[in-house]
């Protein structure tokens, strides 16, 4: 069977009014030109496009996806992440997206639920997960009010913030620690601990569940 002959079998299995349709969902995924190729001579990532069509016809609002993007080559998984956003974009389709490639998750989701065994871990939007990971200095001391101080005075910073521990998270001299750390240590500050953090989705993931990939 062709692109056009699956999806007009689909239309008619959904009991979709109207031909027009199928031109249409093709176009919006890039496969009109394909129109009339068949199937067995698809590439993966073709297929990956016509499913989606199928998924598309009827116009839906919401779509659930599972693992779209599984198997392709990079080519590939670009074609399907910004066919996914110009989905998104254009016919304000929203999407949940069940995938284990935690990177292109980040560009695509703008809410994550991350889900372990099972049980849902968490939820978080794209703002505060971006806001979790961002670059910071980890900064432990055994007076944090003075730290917050001295930090605000001599390097003239306040984009830092004191966890609930007392862990101060410091955004600026993130590649100048040295500098922190001297200008603390100046001021009688004991320094428990100084180090970068940075992570991304898939480090957030492990920290999340402990190290148990299992």
């Amino acid at each position: 069977m062709t692109a056009y002959q699956n999806l007009e079998a689909f239309r008619i299995e959904k009991g979709i009014p109207g031909k027009e349709c199928i031109d249409k969902t093709l176009k919006s995924v890039g496969l009109y030109e394909d129109r009339n190729k068949k199937l067995k001579n698809f590439s993966l990532g073709m297929k990956q496009k016509l499913a989606l069509a199928i998924a598309l016809l009827g116009d839906p609002e919401f779509l659930i996806l599972d693992e779209p993007i599984n198997g392709l080559d990079p080519m590939g998984i670009k074609e399907i992440r910004e066919l996914l956003k110009k989905l998104n974009k254009e016919k304000n389709i929203t999407m949940l997206i069940s995938s284990h490639i935690l990177g292109e998750l980040y560009q695509l989701a703008t809410c994550y639920g991350i889900i372990h065994k099972g049980k849902l871990m968490e939820q978080i939007t794209l703002k505060e997960l971006d806001e979790k990971c961002k670059r910071s200095l980890s900064i432990k001391v055994d007076d944090v009010n003075k730290a917050a101080t001295i930090l605000e005075t001599e390097l003239s910073t306040n984009n830092f913030k004191v966890l609930p521990d007392g862990t101060i998270k410091l955004y600026d001299y993130v590649d100048n620690s040295r500098l922190v750390s001297s200008t603390l240590t100046k001021a009688n500050i004991i320094i428990d601990q100084i180090m970068p953090n940075e992570s991304n989705l898939e480090e957030y993931f492990i920290n999340l569940v402990g190290g148990d990939l299992k």
